[in-house]
């Protein structure tokens, strides 16, 4: 009997953080949709990814022709009442809001490699005053997050349990470097360097310095929150909205925070306080 022979995978899963267009349509007139493209696309040659969300019947097919003449470039549908004609066009179908990506998780342990991951950007931010002391940042443009199965830093890996596992991490995260973590809480007791990243479904804590990319409930998680000792990102993210350090509030930087996604406001940035 011949043994089997041992052959290393081509294939890996992985993801990146990545920024799309949401396009809400509320009529299925063409005519209309195209007069608002032609009012607010100053080119044809954008190339932008967007996602189609909309409450009404749509004619798929000829929606998704019209955007490609605008240089749109459409990748899946909000599910809803376009699933089966994105199904048939081989459309991805998103999550509505709040609800999570559901998971490829691997058979066992992926191997650790390093990565980067390209940086989203936002548009403008407003930043509120609340009664209680917060700060409330809300973005005007939101990412749809590609999660991944692998993590991308020396050191870590993937739990193989399907229950919600909190994977410790106790190096630096340095320049260069990402960390991501599905399945459960993402615990850092050490600093992120700038030009690295820590991306998780769940809640993220960083007991060093906080600086680089921090994602907290990269699928869509509303309840997840960013918690940190020295709170100074590049960017902070939470279920998808999220902001730039230029948009931090200033008394923010290098303090004990807090950050939460609350409906209807965006970020909510809290100092933490001593008990």
């Amino acid at each position: 009997m011949t043994a089997p022979t041992e052959v290393t995978s081509s294939l890996k899963m992985y993801g990146k953080m990545l920024t799309f267009t949401r396009i809400k349509l509320e009529t299925a007139d063409l005519t209309e949709i195209d007069a608002y493209l032609a009012s607010n696309l100053s080119n044809k040659n954008s190339q932008i990814p967007v996602i189609i969300d909309s409450d009404v019947e749509q004619d798929l097919d000829a929606l998704v022709d019209l955007f490609w003449s605008w240089g749109l470039q459409p990748i899946g549908v909000v599910t809803g009442i376009l699933d089966e004609a994105a199904k048939s066009l081989r459309l991805a179908i998103f999550p509505g809001d709040g609800k999570r990506i559901e998971l490829l998780r691997p058979a066992k342990k992926q191997t650790t490699s390093a990565a980067s991951t390209p940086q989203a950007t936002v548009n403008a931010t407003a930043t509120t005053d609340n009664e209680d002391g917060s700060k409330t940042v809300s973005p005007t443009q939101s990412q749809t997050p590609v999660t991944e199965t692998e993590i991308h830093s020396e050191g870590a890996s993937l739990s193989e349990a399907d229950a919600m596992t909190t994977l410790f991490y106790d190096q630096m995260l340095r320049s260069g470097q990402s960390i991501n973590h599905v399945g459960g809480d993402l615990v850092l007791t050490d600093s992120v360097n700038n030009g690295a990243e820590a991306i998780t479904d769940n809640s993220l804590h960083v007991y060093g310095r906080a600086q680089g990319r921090l994602v907290a409930g990269a699928t869509g998680d509303k309840d997840a929150r960013i918690f940190c000792q020295r709170f100074n990102p590049s960017l902070v993210s939470v279920a998808g909205t999220y902001c730039l350090h230029d948009s931090i509030p200033e008394e923010m930087i290098d303090k004990p925070v807090q950050v939460r996604f609350v409906e209807g406001q965006g970020l909510v940035f809290e100092i933490i306080k001593d008990s």
